[in-house]
């Protein structure tokens, strides 16, 4: 889930749904993605770079997110 996103300088933080860890995005985190603009609250689908940082964001289904009832 999105906790806070700056479109101008593309910062942002990323919150882990099982465990609530935070990760900062990757400079190229929405890079090949269909997102051009975040906003907090929005469920994301993320991987994690070799820096630990959230990056290849992208809309995943219920079952992706490991959603209660999916």
């Amino acid at each position: 889930m999105i906790k806070a996103y700056d479109p101008s300088t593309g910062d942002g933080v990323v919150v882990r749904d099982t465990d609530m860890s935070e990760y900062d995005l990757a400079a190229n985190a929405l890079e090949g993605s269909i997102f051009r603009m975040l906003r907090q609250g929005q469920r994301v689908v993320f991987a994690l770079d070799a820096d630990g940082r959230a990056t290849n964001l992208r809309l995943g289904s219920e079952r992706d997110m490991e959603t209660p009832g999916a």
